[in-house]
């Protein structure tokens, strides 16, 4: 997978973030790769990440996808984009819509704007289960995003700049997440559940990581990638966290679900099944002579299976990818195993 890095030019947006962090790490290691930008609005965090990595190749952008012509300028003879930028936060989204829309939504579409000005080749979309039939903003703006990433390969053309999407649970060890969360709450003796049914999908950022990289190899323009991964109650994380807490019932809050889903039933019709991942094919695609294409031609032609030899199936038309339907759950040892290894 790190061919695709070889003497390439890589610019991360929300580079200095969790995933950043650990995609440079990734790449850096491997040795091939020209320049890695990241490009954040946090100074702190860029100062801090300097220090950390020592590497010729390591440039830092200050700026905000909100600002076109600060992308522009950023993605001049960039190769690859990873977009990884955006506010995540379900509360804060609530209550500040107008914000979360400008960097997700608008953001959004300044980096498919910049990218098709520059020439980019190849755009990846980092997205969430909370884009897939959204019940608070912050979900609804990462839907948005993504139909405007599958939109853009019809202004690309054939041979274009490329936008794909990957989209994937909860990250176990980044900012942000629960985990954190229980191990601070577990001090007091007591951890806040909302409800004692819930489940989540969960990924390592390892794994994201080396996802992200194996769908940069594939990609051919429009498939929104989703990994194969497990589902967990929240009170089995809570208990394998903190085994003494007492777990405290608080109530589901606002903008939150029961169980998530990864591929809804009504892209079931779209969706191929590889070993361990799905894709779902774009729905939008440029016209051809009878006024329509197989929503599943562009992601099945040449090697976009990643896997020699292997041919994906199409899914049942009742398939739904569920955190409560999964047929892989995450055992406590696993998860502590995550922890220990991404530092919580």
């Amino acid at each position: 997978m790190l061919s695709i890095f070889a003497d390439k030019q890589i610019l991360i947006t929300g580079g200095s973030g969790s995933f950043g962090h650990a995609f440079l790490r990734y790449v850096l290691a491997g040795g091939q790769a020209k320049r890695v930008v990241i490009f954040s609005r946090d100074e702190y965090k860029q100062f801090l990440m300097q220090r950390e990595f020592s590497d010729n190749r390591l440039r830092f952008f200050l700026g905000d996808v909100r600002d076109h012509d600060r992308l522009k300028r950023a993605f001049r003879n960039i190769d690859i984009v990873i977009h990884a930028a955006a506010l995540k936060q379900v509360t804060a989204a609530e209550y500040n819509p107008g914000e979360c829309i400008l960097t997700n939504v608008t953001g959004a579409d300044n980096v498919i704007k910049a990218a098709l000005d520059c020439g980019v080749d190849r755009v990846l979309a980092l997205s969430t289960d909370k884009a897939v039939n959204p019940i608070n903003l912050y979900g609804a703006a990462k839907l948005c995003a993504d139909k405007l990433f599958v939109a853009a390969n019809n202004l690309s053309g054939a041979r274009g700049t490329r936008f794909s999407i990957v989209r994937y649970g909860n990250v176990v060890g980044s900012r942000g997440s629960v985990v954190p969360y229980f191990i601070e709450q577990s001090r007091s003796g007591s951890i806040p559940i909302t409800d004692e049914r819930m489940t989540r999908f969960w990924i390592s950022l390892d794994d994201s990581v080396s996802f992200v990289a194996r769908c940069l190899c594939d990609m051919r323009g429009g498939e929104i990638y989703v990994p194969k991964i497990p589902s967990m109650r929240i009170v089995d994380l809570a208990r394998a966290i903190a085994p003494e807490a007492k777990l405290r019932i608080i109530g589901v809050r606002a903008g939150e679900k029961i169980h998530e889903v990864l591929v809804p039933n009504e892209e079931a019709r779209d969706t191929l099944s590889f070993s361990d991942y799905y894709i779902i094919g774009p729905r939008v695609l440029e016209s051809t002579s009878d006024g329509r294409q197989d929503s599943l031609s562009l992601v099945t032609r040449g090697s976009a299976s990643g896997e020699s030899g292997v041919q994906p199936s199409k899914v049942d038309e009742d398939f739904e990818y569920s955190s409560a339907n999964n047929e892989e759950w995450l055992s406590e040892s696993r998860l502590r195993e995550i922890i220990d290894t991404s530092g919580g």
